[in-house]
């Protein structure tokens, strides 16, 4: 598997959308903070574009990585090596491989600004750690979708459809279900809406951490008298935790039935 995990990684790392990702990251760090001259501020500034764009961008490197590599797989299969060890050795190159570029191409520009100085250290650590859970998570997801379905078009359809669903169309569902039972209690219903949702889920937490939760309103109130509290961290990290590993059980279990 490591030595999978090893040729994923490396192939990715010389992938020129590798670096087109690391670059992005990059110039948005050190443009952020060239105008905000404010590491607390850019840290606010990046949640938002954290939130929206590393999930599509797992999602559709995934997809892309699966059906580009799919010969590869299928000579692989052939050899004496178990499924498993396949398809987690591919997955974890490319969610590694994500992640890296994404640690790398936010920190330098933030550690070059001071950020080692700055109050901010510990919300930007959680920004990052939530950026590398969203990229598993639909890293996983995407692998899912790609390996369920033999057409590459209607596999990309999938996966944009279901990076949608996640950062849009779930928060219209949500809001609208909010406003026909205002009536009802609500406050165990929004705390479990959230956390099915892994992309509401990581918001809320970097929203309490940087203590913006006011501009949430009531819904924040309520947020934060569970995820502001040290068990309702954990239990939101355990969460983002299952996100992953549910995934990935569900990936190697089709993997082992599926017939190449």
């Amino acid at each position: 598997m490591f030595k999978i995990l090893k040729y994923s990684f490396y192939d990715l790392m010389r992938s020129r959308w590798s670096y087109v990702y690391f670059l992005f990251y990059l110039a948005l760090g050190f443009v952020l903070l060239f105008l905000n001259n404010d590491v607390s501020k850019a840290v606010i500034t990046l949640m938002n574009v954290i939130i929206v764009l590393v999930p599509l961008i797992g999602t559709i490197f995934g997809v892309m990585y699966f059906y580009n590599s799919k010969e590869f797989t299928e000579l692989l299969l052939a050899l004496p090596i178990k499924r498993s060890s396949i398809f987690t050795g591919q997955y974890l190159g490319v969610a590694g491989s994500l992640t890296l570029s994404l640690v790398m191409g936010l920190g330098i520009p933030f550690i070059v600004y001071g950020l080692f100085r700055s109050n901010a250290i510990w919300d930007f650590t959680l920004l990052l750690v939530v950026g590398a859970f969203l990229t598993l998570i639909f890293t996983a997801l995407s692998f899912n979708i790609a390996l369920s379905n033999e057409n590459k078009i209607k596999g990309f359809g999938y996966a944009v459809l279901l990076w949608l669903f996640f950062a849009v169309i779930y928060d219209g569902l949500f809001l609208l279900s909010l406003i026909i039972f205002e009536d009802y209690p609500l406050d165990k219903y929004s705390l479990v809406a959230t956390m099915l949702n892994p992309v509401d889920l990581s918001r809320t937490l970097i929203l309490l951490k940087l203590d913006i939760s006011a501009l949430m309103g009531y819904t924040g109130a309520v947020f934060k008298s569970f995820f502001g509290t040290r068990s309702g961290f954990f239990i939101s990290i355990f969460m983002l935790i299952l996100w992953t590993l549910i995934p990935l059980y569900n990936l190697i279990r089709k993997a082992n039935k599926k017939d190449f």
